[in-house]
């Protein structure tokens, strides 16, 4: 768990420099929330709580929740989040090795189908938005719903590239009409695409560190740019380029140390192949026809369904049998 949010750091860094020290708050407010919440889980089940909260599970799930909130949203939005990620989706099932879905996925959905207006209230990137909010105007924003003197929000806010390429291609405008906004980038969202470059880094550390293996994140982004790349053809106005949807969005954050979670995932390297490529088509499938701009933490939910039938099947021979 500490090697995992070591190799979060250069990401993490990436997010701040692009939107703002609203990263940091986020996940520090859902940091301290899932600690809490994990000791008080463990008191009520007479357990001793410094084990397990000395193994940095929890810390690791609100990491991953802070980084996938917006950069503006309210104080409250982590720390709910980040009490149901532990306190249902984790310390309900059992704890640690119990929980059927990933933790930190499933706070999220929770926040986002309960709160869609506060979960779209993203920073526009840095060189994008006018004027860059500093940590005091950000802390005032974020604890007290007050908006920097002599302009609104809506100076700093914007959607996010997914949900912006998958409003105007509702609205019949052509992709590279769409990708004139100064929002978008050379491959994918400005700002976005690098995060999400420093994210690859640090899952590839992961790799080479054998902390994970490449088969989840491999079969991930080759299920969702392979998927991307078949249907390119058939309308390049109306489809993004394949890479467009690496790096846009949440999708290497989510192959790399999302849908990698060893608890939710499939066991056996057959079945995390099989696991990965149905996350990322189901991504593919959600950000086209979908009613969510990215999906992947609907495709992960969905697929840790799957987990335990995929794994039933995919169950290597006894050696002799």
């Amino acid at each position: 768990m500490g090697q995992v949010l070591l190799a979060l750091v250069p990401g993490t860094i990436a997010m701040v420099w692009y939107f703002g020290m609203g990263v940091l708050i986020n996940v520090l407010l859902a940091s301290a929330t899932a600690v809490t919440c994990e000791a008080a889980m463990l008191r009520l089940r007479s357990r001793d709580p410094m084990p397990a909260v000395s193994d940095l599970s929890a810390v690791v799930t609100a990491a991953l929740l802070g980084l996938a909130l917006p950069t503006l949203a309210p104080w409250w939005l982590p720390v709910v989040g980040a009490a149901f990620a532990v306190v249902i989706a984790k310390q309900l099932y059992g704890g640690l090795g119990y929980n059927p879905f990933n933790p930190a996925m499933a706070g999220y959905v929770v926040l986002l189908i309960s709160f869609p207006v506060q979960m779209t209230t993203w920073l526009g990137p840095a060189g994008v938005v006018s004027h860059d909010l500093g940590i005091g105007e950000t802390l005032a924003y974020v604890f007290g719903g007050v908006a920097p003197a002599g302009a609104g929000l809506d100076a700093y806010t914007m959607a996010t590239p997914l949900d912006t390429m998958k409003t105007e291609l509702g609205l019949n405008r052509m992709v590279e009409e769409i990708r004139a906004n100064p929002l978008f980038g050379d491959i994918g969202g400005r700002g976005w695409e690098w995060v999400a470059n420093w994210y690859l880094l640090g899952g590839l550390w992961l790799i080479y560190r054998r902390v994970i293996t490449w088969h989840i994140p491999v079969a991930m982004l080759v299920g969702l740019v392979g998927t991307a790349a078949f249907m390119y053809p058939l309308g390049t106005d109306s489809q993004p380029f394949p890479l467009f949807h690496l790096f846009s969005g949440g999708a290497i954050l989510g192959a790399f140390f999302i849908a990698t979670d060893p608890v939710s995932a499939c066991s056996s390297n057959r079945g995390k192949l099989i696991f990965g490529a149905g996350i990322g088509i189901l991504t593919y499938i959600i950000r086209t026809w979908g009613g969510y701009p990215d999906g992947v933490a609907f495709s992960v939910l969905l697929m840790n369904m799957a987990a335990p039938t995929i794994d039933y099947y995919t169950q290597p021979r006894a050696f002799g049998h």
